[in-house]
Order: C-alpha cells, then sequence, then structure tokens
C-alpha cells in the first residue's frame, strides 16, 4: 500500500484536474452541455436503454436523469419509445442526429486530447488510459455508497499527557 503522503498528493491532483474538465467542456458545443454529452455518451457505448439503467450509469437520480433525456430529445438526439415488457418504461434510442452530434463530441476531445498531449508517447497515453481504468474500476459501483475506510489510512490524534 501507497504511503500517506502519496495518497494526499493524489487527493491535491484531483482537485486541479478539475481544470482539465473544464477546459474540455468549454470545447463542447453551446447547447451540449456536460450532461448532455454523458447521456450521448453511455447510449452509444451501451446502445438503447431504459431511463432507470441511464440513470444507475450515471449514478444521479432518476429526476436529474429525466431533465437530461427531455432536453435531449427535444433537439432530436434521443427517442423514447415504449418498452415492450413494460409499457410504463421507456426505452430511450439514439437517433441518427444524436449520433451526429456523439461523433462531433468525440471528435472535439480527440483533438483536444491530440494536442494537449502531442508531447506524450503512446506509451505513456496508454499507460494513464490503463491506470485512469483501473483507478475507475477501484471504484465500482459509486452509488453503493462509501466504503469504510482503510484502517491504514486511518488517522489516530492523540492528546499530550498532563505533567
Amino acid at each position: 500500500m501507497a504511503e500517506r503522503a502519496r495518497y494526499e498528493e493524489l487527493v491535491r491532483q484531483f482537485s486541479a484536474f478539475g481544470a482539465v474538465k473544464r477546459e474540455m467542456n468549454r470545447i463542447m458545443p453551446a447547447d451540449c452541455h456536460s450532461g448532455s454529452a454523458a447521456v450521448l455518451t453511455l447510449l452509444g457505448r451501451h446502445g438503447d436503454m431504459r431511463m432507470s439503467r441511464l440513470a444507475e450509469l450515471l449514478s444521479v437520480d432518476i429526476s436529474v436523469t429525466s431533465r437530461h433525456v427531455a432536453y435531449l430529445a427535444e433537439r432530436g438526439w434521443i427517442e423514447r419509445f415504449p418498452d415492450p415488457a413494460d409499457k410504463r418504461s421507456r426505452i430511450l434510442h439514439l437517433t441518427p442526429a444524436g449520433r451526429t452530434q456523439l461523433d462531433e463530441l468525440f471528435r472535439r476531445t480527440t483533438q483536444l486530447l491530440a494536442e494537449r498531449l502531442d508531447d506524450w508517447t503512446d506509451d505513456e497515453v496508454g499507460r494513464l488510459t490503463q491506470l485512469m481504468t483501473r483507478l475507475r474500476d477501484s471504484f465500482g459501483d459509486c452509488r453503493a455508497g462509501p466504503r469504510p475506510a482503510s484502517p491504514a489510512l486511518e488517522q489516530t490524534t492523540r492528546t499530550p499527557a498532563s505533567t
């Protein structure tokens, strides 16, 4: 297990990583904010799904998911069809316009990463990808709630004995 100081530095890096995410959001089309991009990406990756599954994958409440879906449907990027197995539920489907929008999002983010990482080797980019994948896998289903703290990282504080 890494030393505590390494984890503390990792926390600082995660905080600083917000600047990277903000720059990636700035290059998105004005009508496609990060929540919309996340929905399009998930539908593109996983295919048609129920709204409940989308909420699960987004790790957000169904009401938040519903707002994202309504926004995307208004723009013609997704369609909602009755679920044949449960008429109360809807199946979400990426439209051709949604696929075009998703392709544009990938084009823009790929271009930005290619520009910013142009001095990285292919091995370095591959290693970063592997480590980010492993990090995400270590967190598993984030909706499951917090895991208990590791005893190795718990800090005990003691007050000096009075003399």
